[in-house]
């Protein structure tokens, strides 16, 4: 990937292009650059602030607490946010209304105070936030139960919601989280949305891998492993072209369960080529209460994916993932790509 090219979805996306940064330490002074900015002729923002995870001791005091800040990005396009190195950062970013062209790469966000989203991209107002690129970041919460949490706990790290479109998920470390992505917020959300997911490691997770409520997926050169409830979850009439994807110590990686439609999926030099694989790679299943569904425990395509492939890409070996993937995925890595020759 080079000059803008997101390897998905999202096309070619400059975000603030060559602009001089603006420095922001803090979650006020990102937001503060954001809203001086006109929205048009490009801002990079460069988040220099550190937070250490190790002083959160007890994740479930820290679901518990009140919802902690979140920087938005609305109805303004040509922006860049980017960690700087060794940054971290404990509060949300939220890409709203007709925001295009984002960029969101190098950031290291952890450990949220209340239910909040890491990335959260979402339609406002009857405008639609597209072509957005989030590459190289590190995201993370925490596996552990709390109790009275229900379906609140740690919300999403990466969701898309009411018509964001042409998204393009690269090269993220997505580790230790309960629910990691939806697209639709409830099935009624399920428009003919553009996403690609390529080369994220998925790293003891437990669901929503992702949890995709119509549209059309491309999901190329993923790691899986540790999926402790269910992984590519396609629903609503949703596809998903999922290639070149390596799964391991998995539970219903592939699967459409609970919703009122179930989705289609089409399956391409993935680790796993048939049920005879399942012992080998760790792959388990374990039947879904809710009907319709459709498990991949065939591991059989279920639909031809409808639609074209707008954008330059190669799918790499399925091997290579696992072996060089991720050295290079996440925050910290130099935006380095992965190299299979």
């Amino acid at each position: 990937m080079s000059d803008g090219e997101s390897g998905g979805y999202a096309g070619k996306v400059t975000g603030g292009g060559s602009v001089t940064a603006v420095t922001a330490a803090t979650a006020a002074q990102m937001q503060a650059a954001i809203d001086a900015y006109t929205g048009t002729g490009g801002l990079v923002v460069r988040y220099t602030g550190k937070f250490d995870y190790s002083t959160i001791t007890d994740t479930c005091a820290q679901w518990q607490k009140d919802a902690g800040d979140i920087v938005e990005i609305k109805n303004k396009g040509n922006v860049t946010i980017e960690g700087a190195a060794g940054s971290a950062a404990n509060f949300g970013l939220a890409i709203k209304g007709a925001a295009t062209n984002v960029i969101i790469r190098n950031m290291t966000i952890g450990l949220l105070p209340g239910s909040i989203d890491a990335i959260g991209i979402e339609g406002q107002g009857g405008q639609f936030p597209g072509y957005i690129w989030v590459d190289h970041n590190t995201l993370f919460s925490s596996t552990k139960d709390c109790a009275g949490a229900g379906d609140l706990e740690f919300d999403g790290l990466i969701d898309s919601k009411a018509g964001a479109h042409h998204i393009t998920y690269s090269y993220n470390h997505i580790h230790d989280h309960q629910k990691v992505g939806l697209i639709g917020s409830s099935d009624s959300d399920s428009s003919d949305r553009f996403i690609t997911f390529h080369h994220n490691v998925y790293q003891n997770v437990k669901a929503r891998l992702p949890l995709q409520r119509g549209g059309y997926t491309h999901l190329y050169n993923n790691l899986y492993t540790g999926v402790l409830t269910s992984g590519i979850n396609v629903r609503m009439g949703g596809y998903s072209l999922i290639e070149g994807n390596y799964f391991e110590n998995a539970q219903n990686p592939i699967t459409s369960r609970d919703s009122t439609a179930i989705g289609f999926w089409q399956l391409r030099n993935n680790n796993v080529k048939s049920p005879a694989d399942f012992a080998q790679y760790g792959i388990t299943w374990v039947a879904s209460e809710s009907s319709p569904t459709r498990d991949a425990n065939d591991w059989v395509s279920t639909a031809t994916f409808p639609v074209s492939i707008t954008y330059t890409h190669t799918v790499q070996d399925a091997a290579c993932v696992k072996q060089k993937l991720a050295a290079v995925a996440g925050a910290g890595k130099a935006l380095a790509t992965m190299s299979c020759s």
